[in-house]
């Protein structure tokens, strides 16, 4: 028997059909494919290389010295009587600074002067007498043996006072030796040997105090046989007379750049077969004395004249495998990989020697998104100027 179909069935088969109907619909729409999103080209900023004016140079290190130093001795025995001097003080040439006791001394500068002058009254009387018998000889009242013995006294005597001067003259120059003197102008350290305290027993030569010339000074500094060609291009390296004072630029630690200035002053004439490397010495005025002897100083010698190059910010230049590169933006606004000859850095720019003409955009910010073959968004720095604190004349290092 056929089954009727009551409208409350009706109902619910519409309603299931359309369920069915709106889970089709959801699932044929979740199978569709979506578009795929692509992100707009990263930006980036460039900006093109400065033409500036620089200086190639050697940059080395070196070391501080005095011109001039010494240490006082006490150069006779004796106790040391009176300082006069404070210590670290200023002093000038032929400045008494120690005086050793005096009286021994004195004493023994008589004692030879008087030595002296008995032995010119033994002169006198064998001159006296030797005339006498040679009157009397001459006259057949003498004999030639009394003659011949005053001769020799004479001549013994002469000997004599030699000797006695010498002594004298010995013991004017132990009486100066008490008095120790500033050889030259100059700083005094401190005193090594208070007074009361004997000095110079025992044959030793006791060190009083040391004493340098800060005004000039001397900065020795080591070039490499492979930098030496440059220097001898630039002629610095001649004997002093036939060479012009050829600059060189110093500066120590906690100063900026190379405030000091002076000029190369020797050359040793050979190469160290050990270090390979030769030494140099600068002369650099101090009058300040701001420079101290025993320093560590950083050297800059400047080879031949100005020349006109290209510079780029130093965090322009990356550097691999295959040496070093630059990142620049060509006209479709892709970015290219451009080997580059880079030179010295200097504050924040960097020297390239080959590579560029000077028309580049070079990428300067947002170098890890620049990759060499993608499209970039290039914001141009169109201001030319290089970073604060580098416009003017730009140094270049060629050694090291």
């Amino acid at each position: 028997m056929p089954c009727e179909i009551t409208p409350p069935c009706r109902r619910a088969l519409s309603a299931s059909a359309w369920g069915l109907f709106l889970a089709l619909l959801v699932f044929m729409a979740a199978c569709e494919k979506k578009p795929a999103f692509t992100p707009p080209p990263p930006k980036v900023t460039v900006s093109q290389p400065v033409r500036q004016a620089v200086t190639d140079y050697l940059e080395l290190s070196g070391n501080v010295q005095a011109v001039n130093t010494v240490q006082l001795r006490a150069r006779v025995e004796g106790y040391l009587d009176k300082v006069f001097f404070k210590d670290g003080d200023r002093v000038k040439k032929d400045q008494p600074l120690f005086l050793i006791q005096q009286n021994t001394y004195v004493a023994q500068l008589q004692q030879a002067e008087g030595n002296v002058l008995a032995q010119r009254a033994l002169i006198d009387h064998a001159k006296t007498e030797l005339e006498r018998f040679t009157n009397l000889y001459n006259q057949k009242a003498g004999a030639q043996t009394d003659v011949e013995n005053w001769r020799h006294q004479r001549d013994s005597a002469q000997a004599a006072l030699m000797s006695a001067e010498a002594q004298r003259d010995v013991a004017k120059l132990n009486l100066s030796y008490t008095s120790v003197n500033a050889p030259f102008s100059g700083r005094i350290d401190r005193r090594l040997v208070d007074p009361g305290n004997l000095v110079g027993a025992g044959g030793s030569a006791t060190v009083l105090a040391e004493i340098t010339q800060p005004d000039p000074l001397y900065v020795y500094f080591n070039v490499s046989e492979m930098d030496i060609a440059p220097l001898l291009q630039a002629n610095a390296m001649l004997a002093p007379q036939e060479r012009t004072r050829h600059p060189v630029q110093i500066g120590v630690a906690n100063e900026e750049g190379y405030p000091h200035e002076g000029n190369l002053d020797f050359a040793a004439t050979s190469v160290s077969s050990s270090t390979g490397t030769l030494l140099l010495r600068a002369v650099i005025p101090n009058p300040d004395g701001k420079l101290l002897p025993g320093l560590f100083a950083r050297v800059r010698v400047p080879l031949g004249q100005e020349r006109s190059a290209l510079l780029v910010p130093q965090v322009a230049v990356a550097y691999d495998q295959l040496g070093s590169y630059v990142l620049v933006v060509n006209d479709q606004n892709q970015v290219e990989r451009r080997n580059v000859k880079a030179g010295a850095p200097k504050d924040t720019l960097s020297v390239i020697e080959d590579g560029l003409t000077g028309s580049e955009w070079v990428v300067v910010k947002g170098l890890l998104r620049a990759i060499p073959g993608r499209p970039v968004n290039p914001e141009r720095d169109a201001t030319g100027q290089p970073p604060q604190g580098t416009a003017g004349n730009t140094d270049q290092k060629v050694g090291q």
